[in-house]
């Protein structure tokens, strides 16, 4: 398994980078036919995918629940408080960040609300559809996921757990071997339709704008989290920083939390953190603190509403953000496995369609590297942190 998404990281990015431009170039020279054929394609892959969103969610966040709970002390507690507070802290800063720079940002493309508009896109249909009825709504998934996971804990379910275990197993191999792989072709069928639609200009400046803004986002973020990693423990914040680049430089390049365990451990001990606590809270962050992903996913989120012109408040958002970081938990060992446990909470809490979606995916994908390397080099600050306030 873990091969096999070493492996699959980096020509992911790259099948989707060439799916947006082959859609693009689709779009202009393509007949109909051949379009509408594609189009039939988004549709019923669109239609798995809502089936399919609250299975991801009961796989990946039950056994994640299940397995925390399991442990047991006051060094878990401490850092599942600390990598969930940073990990809120950056919602809200991107949030608020992204609010009132989107508008300048965006220029007129903000309140543009046929921009994304699936009734609006073009004038093609799919030759047929297919209703695919979730077993479940999102919600229901959710609250199953938690009871399940808790109460697998709680109980020493064993059996249950082994049940779930194995459940997860097949959303992995769901994910591996049949959404992954026709991501690529979804996505170029959407921009085969927005570039007929004459709406691919508009969607590529906020591509270009979103990874330039993101990237500052998370270079301030990684600088707040060191200096209250360096207040606590009597750390340079920057020295310490500076001596995570390794850890930085890896993610980069793997996009994998979980392949850069080594080098962050390094990293984190050279920092002067004790090797039990390190061997602890690093391996464990990797799966519970997402500063990094909730980043991208909130202020992805937050472009696309504002060119769609759909409401939004801090009240909503919050309770977004506050969902997103439990949502997220185990999902690091996925391809894309943030996205893919985001996709039901910003159907159901933020009403996207499955345009939007399907956009969120795209934009997430192709700044994979940057979230994932603000999450491990975090991983560094908080094992400082733990390191001064942990007692045995």
């Amino acid at each position: 398994m873990e091969k096999a998404k070493k492996q699959f990281k980096v020509p992911l990015l790259a099948a989707v980078i060439a799916a947006i431009i082959a859609g693009i170039l689709g779009g202009i020279v393509l007949p109909d036919g051949i379009i509408r054929i594609f189009l039939t394609f988004n549709s019923l892959f669109s239609s798995f995918l809502g089936f399919v969103v609250p299975l991801l969610i009961l796989g990946l966040i039950a056994p994640g629940i299940a397995d925390l709970g399991a442990k047991a002390g006051k060094l878990l507690l401490i850092t599942l408080i600390l990598a969930y507070g940073f990990t809120l802290f950056s919602g809200f800063f991107t949030y608020f960040v992204c609010k009132y720079s989107f508008p300048y940002l965006l220029g007129s493309i903000a309140g543009n609300a046929d921009l994304l508009d699936t009734a609006a896109a073009s004038s093609l249909k799919p030759f047929f559809t297919i209703d695919m009825s979730p077993i479940m709504g999102v919600t229901s998934a959710l609250i199953l996921a938690f009871m399940l996971g808790l109460g697998i804990a709680a109980c020493d379910a064993k059996s249950l757990k082994k049940v779930m275990e194995e459940f997860k197993d097949i959303i992995y191999k769901t994910i591996y071997k049949i959404i992954i792989p026709l991501l690529p072709i979804y996505i170029f069928g959407i921009f085969m339709d927005i570039t007929v639609s004459g709406q691919v200009a508009g969607v590529l400046s906020v591509f270009i704008k979103l990874v330039a803004l993101i990237f500052l986002i998370t270079i301030v973020m990684l600088m707040i989290q060191f200096v209250i990693a360096g207040l606590v423990s009597g750390k340079n914040p920057f020295v310490a920083l500076k001596n995570m680049l390794p850890a930085y430089a890896t993610a980069l390049g793997t996009q994998s939390s979980a392949a850069t365990i080594p080098v962050t451990l390094k990293q984190t001990i050279g920092n002067g953190v004790s090797e039990n606590v390190a061997s602890f809270v690093v391996p464990l962050c990797a799966t519970i603190h997402l500063s990094g992903s909730t980043m991208k996913i909130v202020a992805c989120s937050l472009a696309i509403m504002m060119i769609s012109a759909m409401p939004f408040d801090l009240y909503t958002y919050s309770g977004f953000i506050m969902m997103l970081g439990i949502t997220m938990v185990a999902a690091p060992g996925v391809p894309g496995g943030a996205i893919m446990a985001a996709l039901g909470i910003l159907s159901s809490m933020l009403g996207f369609d499955d345009k939007a979606l399907a956009l969120m995916i795209a934009l997430y994908i192709a700044m994979d590297s940057f979230g994932t390397a603000c999450n491990v080099t975090g991983d560094g600050a908080i094992a400082l942190i733990i390191n001064k306030i942990y007692k045995p």
